[in-house]
């Protein structure tokens, strides 16, 4: 059912409701005046539009088929696609995954005495009859990957996993994850960077409880996720901050802390980004009604830890049964860390990773947090753990093995070096697809589990059939502190230090290009 509390409606479920059943329920809902339909241009921004209710009352379909929302190029960033003389663009909704209800508790309908709403409808953007936006690209990529590996699994089946049988496989099913890590203070107010960097030393915020305004707006934001059917599982203090200053009436005069907040995973990559986007908007209100300033910048003080956005991973099969299986799990979880195709995926990223950079951290900004002793990765390298039986955590390097032995689903990997600005769903595109070339090598190569880890594990200047012969890809050591920058940079490649270097990592290797460009 959809989700109401204290009367308001807070979105409307993908698939429980056909036109006839969002139409009564919206006749119930008289406070939701407005609709708007939300494309994604390829900078991963947001449209947003007052459409009054009427006009979707009076003409539902024409929301679905591109009819009721045009926009124009110097409305969205489409560049050398939407032209100023060919500047069309259509919007279609998508009826796919769920619809989110924005309120503004600032505009209360006098005749209901309810904040004023607006249906917010995920959308595609079409220019030329073809679909453009960020959006679509996600889905073409699941769907080709998708189409891709149930191909390959039926003609090769599923090497290095006996438990299951390959002709039991129907679908393909991606999961996926992110979080909010971001800066809160109080409106004109400062903090020197002195003290900020003081209290990291010590880790003075670390997890620590949280005070006055800063719980009472972490507590409101975590509620109102749950609000909204995205199942907060945590909100808690992080790295940077300092304790909060009081005026001489006991008030809080000065805040500056960073929190985090953490929601249930999908297994719908557009569902993942669409409740990232709605949780950005979420946080920012809560916190502003609470008097409070958020920034989701991932480096907005220098020298001070930034704001990362890991995202999770992984890529599970569907049985005849109903069943799903974790292809990123081996079959016995103490004695291999992770199966054939979960070594392939990660290989596929890593290998692909210099061109799939400059989405993931294509400003400044984001370069910026990029830095050693932060706990934001610099390097191209993965880490799997020094012993299958005891599952742990490599905090330095980009991307790791995330798993519990008592839960194969669990099993899946974290990117960390995407940040709250970063597009989620250009992102996860370019993961699933540098992902799904690393898989289709594990199931085609013939190697077994074994020669396929020693293969990620290799060393620099170690030939190897699918890896660059020219770095290593794995470590269990700490990269910040075991290696020096030398050392980093013969292993692991050199990490680019501006936009410009970021990019060129993009056009200097078209052959990679070429493969994460397929669907």
């Amino acid at each position: 059912m959809a989700t109401t509390n204290h009367e308001l409606l807070y979105y409307i479920p993908a698939g429980q409701y056909g036109k006839e059943g969002v139409l009564a329920l919206l006749e119930q809902h008289p406070e939701i005046k407005f609709v708007s339909l939300v494309g994604i241009d390829l900078a991963g921004n947001d449209t947003d539009e007052k459409i009054p209710m009427s006009a979707f009352f009076d003409d539902y379909e024409s929301f679905f088929e591109g009819r009721a929302v045009q926009t124009d190029g110097s409305s969205v960033v489409l560049t050398n696609i939407a032209t100023l003389n060919n500047a069309r663009v259509d919007m279609w909704g998508d009826p796919s995954v769920n619809w989110f209800v924005d309120y503004n508790y600032e505009n209360i309908d006098p005749a209901t005495g309810l904040p004023t709403g607006t249906l917010r409808i995920p959308a595609f953007l079409m220019h030329n009859y073809r679909y453009v936006d960020s959006r679509s690209i996600l889905k073409r990529s699941c769907d080709y990957v998708k189409t891709e590996l149930l191909n390959l699994i039926k003609e090769h089946g599923l090497p290095g996993m006996p438990h299951v049988k390959s002709d039991d496989v129907v679908d393909i099913i991606f999961t996926s994850a992110t979080e909010l890590e971001f800066w809160v203070k109080t409106p004109a107010r400062t903090v020197t960077k002195k003290e900020l960097s003081v209290s990291q030393k010590l880790q003075e915020q670390y997890w620590q409880r949280t005070h006055g305004t800063v719980r009472t707006a972490l507590e409101q934001a975590v509620e109102r996720l749950d609000k909204y059917g995205m199942v907060a599982e945590m909100g808690h203090k992080e790295v940077g901050g300092v304790k909060a200053k009081l005026d001489e009436f006991g008030h809080e005069a000065v805040v500056l802390e960073q929190l985090e907040i953490d929601w249930k995973f999908c297994n719908n990559p557009l569902q993942t980004a669409d409740n990232e986007l709605q949780a950005r908007i979420i946080v920012r209100e809560v916190f502003r009604e609470n008097g409070l300033d958020v920034t989701f910048n991932a480096k907005p003080i220098i020298g001070v830890a930034g704001s990362g956005e890991h995202t999770h991973f992984g890529v599970m099969a569907k049985l005849k049964s109903g069943k799903l299986v974790n292809l990123f799990s081996p079959e016995d979880m103490r004695k291999e860390a992770c199966s054939s195709l979960g070594i392939g995926a990660i290989m596929g990223l890593l290998k692909h990773y210099e061109a799939i950079n400059p989405f993931i951290s294509s400003t400044t900004d984001a370069l910026n947090r990029l830095k050693p002793g932060f706990e934001a990765p610099v390097c191209i390298v993965t880490s799997f753990g020094t012993d299958p039986s005891e599952p742990n955590r490599n905090r330095t390097i980009l991307c790791g093995l995330i798993r519990d032995i008592d839960n194969p689903m669990a099993t899946r990997f974290e990117l960390r070096s995407p940040n709250p600005y970063t597009n989620t769903y250009t992102a996860l595109s370019l993961i699933f697809v540098s992902a799904f070339d690393g898989m289709k090598y594990a199931i085609t190569c013939g190697k077994t589990q074994a020669q396929l880890l020693a293969e990620i594990s290799k060393e620099v200047g170690e030939s190897a059939d699918y890896l660059d012969t020219n770095r290593a890809y794995r470590t269990e050591k700490d990269v910040f502190d075991d290696f020096t920058q030398e050392e980093r940079n013969q292993m692991f490649g050199v990490a680019p230090a501006t936009v410009w270097e970021n990019v060129k990592g993009y056009y200097n290797n078209p052959e990679l290009v070429e493969t994460l460009s397929q669907g």
